[in-house]
């Protein structure tokens, strides 16, 4: 007895088996039959040929239920999957699609691999719901606004100390500069803002949060009153010099796309670091250097406007001294000026009663008045100042008028003598 066969059959090709047996039938011409089926009138002859020999599953793609050329076999899939338990761990899909074909020359789809991932239940990091917030359209120009943060975070998965990553991302294309310090502070931010400069340019602005090293913390003294200036961080200073607007995000979304960045690194950077074992912050910034091209490369976009307005460094200036936290300092009567801690002895004759102490990048500790730098020496060992004892005179009491004596007679009770004499003096 013979069985049935039961096709099943898209939409589409049902559409398109309705259009061959009108062809087959003369009810329209095969480029009509061509131009209905959006296809060329090659592939219709082809397709109404097979239908006069197969009937109508000659309309079926000859492909389906076969395995596709492209499909993995098992032994390389066994492979990849043992590379994204091991080397890749928490890797997600496309991440490790790419390391797979980079740095062991297997091509796998981020599809695939996500669907062998949900089979098999490799876990990863899956991206989460952002919540809705109101679209800013990004900047026109390169350099017209550069966003700055730092990122406190074990980038060295335990293999080394802790650090802060210095991150600073154009707001118009997304290219990135960074580099690893051991703490977010004055002195990092002045080193890497001064780094990124010498790189790229100066930037029109920067945007900023309210830590403690970038927006002061102080009242304003009497002059910053009297002038009506805001009292400024060292930071803050130094890009004023240099002609840097300072804007101050009021909350940390406002600052959405250095702290995307920062979510990205978290992922990618670190994993890469894991790959080649950096485990310390000298290593990490070498590697930043080779890695942070190739990342702008990808991830950079196009400025809506070619212009760049980064500024080139004018001939002359001194960043080492733009670069550097001043400090006001009395200037004592002797000549010495106290500062954490230490006495400094000013070989200058100068009349002031204020000198500026400028600590600098480089480590270099200068004195300076009006632009001057001052000569001077450590005094190591403070004078130690001899305590004087005052010798006070003892004077002897006289006691020969004190009524407690006068009343004392043989055989008469003290205590009762002080009452009545007490009450005759009342």
């Amino acid at each position: 007895m013979a069985t049935e066969e039961i096709l099943t059959m898209s939409q589409k090709e049902l559409k398109r088996l309705h259009v061959i047996r009108k062809a087959i039938e003369k009810g329209i011409t095969q480029q009509g039959a061509a131009e209905v089926s959006e296809i060329s009138e090659r592939q219709i002859r082809r397709i109404i040929k097979r239908v006069r020999i197969e009937a109508d599953k000659g309309v079926i793609h000859r492909s389906r239920g076969k395995v596709s050329h492209r499909a993995t076999i098992g032994v390389v899939k066994k492979k990849i999957l043992g590379l994204c338990r091991g080397v890749y761990s928490g890797f997600n899909p496309t991440f490790a699609s790419e390391k797979l074909f980079e740095r062991d020359k297997i091509t796998i789809s981020r599809e695939a691999l996500r669907q062998w991932f949900i089979a098999e239940g490799i876990r990863y990091e899956k991206r989460k719901a952002r919540p809705h917030r109101q679209w800013r359209e990004r900047k026109r120009y390169y350099g017209e606004m550069v966003q700055m943060d730092g990122s406190h975070h074990d980038w060295f998965e335990g293999r080394g100390e802790r650090c802060v990553l210095m991150g600073y991302i154009d707001d118009a294309t997304s290219k990135v500069y960074a580099r690893f310090y051991t703490y977010e502070g004055t002195f990092p931010a002045m080193d890497s803002f001064k780094r990124y400069i010498l790189k790229q340019g100066i930037p029109a602005s920067i945007y900023l949060d309210r830590h403690a090293a970038y927006k002061s913390k102080g009242k304003a003294t009497i002059e910053e009153e009297l002038s009506g200036r805001q009292p400024m961080s060292e930071f803050e200073r130094a890009l004023d010099d240099l002609g840097v607007r300072v804007i101050f995000a009021q909350s940390a979304p406002a600052k959405g796309r250095i702290e995307r960045l920062f979510k990205t690194f978290q992922d990618r950077l670190i994993k890469e670091m894991r790959l080649r074992r950096i485990k310390s912050i000298p290593e990490g910034n070498t590697f930043l250097k080779m890695y942070l091209p190739v990342f702008n490369k990808r991830f950079g976009v196009a400025a809506a406007e070619n212009e760049d307005l980064h500024r080139q460094l004018p001939s002359g200036m001194d960043l080492d001294k733009i670069f550097s936290v001043r400090t006001p300092r009395a200037l004592r009567n002797d000549f010495t000026v106290v500062h954490e801690k230490k006495l400094y002895q000013i070989e200058d004759t100068i009349r002031t009663d204020k000198v500026i102490v400028e600590e600098r990048l480089n480590g270099a500790f200068l004195i300076t008045h009006k632009g001057r730098v001052l000569q001077y020496r450590q005094i190591a060992q403070r004078p130690i100042k001899e305590k004087r004892q005052i010798e006070v005179p003892k004077v002897p009491i006289q006691l020969k008028d004190n009524p407690w004596r006068l009343f004392r007679l043989p055989g008469s009770n003290p205590t009762k003598a002080r009452e009545e004499v007490l009450a005759g003096a009342l």
